[in-house]
């Protein structure tokens, strides 16, 4: 039987297209100075194409985002990357930078949980996965043959296991994993946060850096945090949920995350409980406490070509 891309049906059906990630003022050369060249390659991202530019999509994440806040609606937003892929694959490769899952029977027992919070993700947030054409190869060689190097198929079958389980991908509900980091990096967002009550929800907080990275572009939020375990959230979850859940302040206004495969149960639950957006911000916060060398060092759409 011929194995099934949902991939291949987005795009034939002319919802979505590969395209660049071409965001103003962000700085990918250096990056890929730092790194390697080949990492430019994750520049071609996938688009619906509703959205004509990278820029485009930082508004539509910034509007999405103010009406949230405006009206008090649940908006998670959550990014998807190897270490999901291999989670959602029942294996134990999602253990990369941080300890994700345990056993092999830890994933299993909690997918039921996953997948409903990709349910609520799906008709409630975003979806922010990275899907490229190295990590979408579809068997399909008239589709972006000259783009592929190897053969990677995470990305593509990330989006079969979605269909699979009926949960419906649209441009209502998806934006590119790194217009995410672009958003949260850029002084829109900054500026977006002023007089808002943040809360973070992360292993580590550095307070004086967090508000001097707001305060670089004239914003000052009010931040509180809840310690969260650093290891297996992603699988011991429901038992953290009701005592962290206990300690957001309940007019807080966005929370934001960093807890690896971990992160969708916590964004889902918090815009769910709260009424708030609920953002992935994983390597961001890394960011915001100076602390880039947990992440192994910087990422793409994280720096700008000049000051803002």
């Amino acid at each position: 039987m011929e194995k099934k891309r949902y991939l291949n049906d987005l795009i034939n059906q002319g919802l979505f297209r590969f395209d660049r990630l071409i965001i103003t003022d962000i700085d990918n050369e250096l990056v890929a100075g730092l790194l390697a060249p080949a990492i430019l390659r994750e520049e071609i991202c996938l688009f619906a194409n509703a959205i004509k530019s990278g820029d485009d999509y930082c508004d539509f994440l910034s509007q999405r985002l103010l009406t949230a806040l405006q009206k008090r609606r649940p908006l998670p937003i959550v990014r998807f990357a190897d270490g999901e892929y291999a989670f959602y694959r029942f294996t134990l490769g999602c253990n990369g930078l941080y300890k994700q899952a345990e056993s092999i029977d830890a994933i299993r027992k909690v997918m039921p949980l996953h997948t409903a919070a990709l349910r609520y993700l799906a008709d409630h947030g975003l979806f922010a996965p990275l899907v490229f054409p190295d990590n979408s190869n579809t068997n399909e060689k008239r589709f972006f043959s000259f783009l592929r190097h190897g053969k990677d198929s995470s990305g593509a079958d990330f989006l079969n296991f979605l269909d699979s389980a009926d949960i419906k991908f649209s441009h209502d509900n998806y934006v590119p994993f790194y217009a995410v980091y672009a958003y949260l990096t850029s002084a829109q967002f900054a500026r977006n946060m002023e007089g808002k009550k943040i809360c973070i929800l992360n292993s580590e907080y550095n307070e004086n850096a967090c508000q001097e990275w707001f305060a670089r572009h004239k914003s000052h939020p009010r931040i509180d945090y809840v310690p969260i375990p650093a290891e297996y959230v992603a699988t011991h979850w429901d038992e953290y949920k009701s005592d962290i859940l206990s300690k957001i302040p309940p007019d807080t206004d966005l929370c934001l995350a960093g807890a690896g495969v971990g992160a969708l149960s916590i964004c889902a639950d918090v815009a769910r409980d709260f009424s708030i957006p609920a953002i992935d911000a994983g390597h961001v916060l890394n960011m915001m406490n100076g602390r880039v060398d947990k992440s192994n060092g910087v990422r793409l759409y994280t720096l700008r070509k000049t000051n803002e």
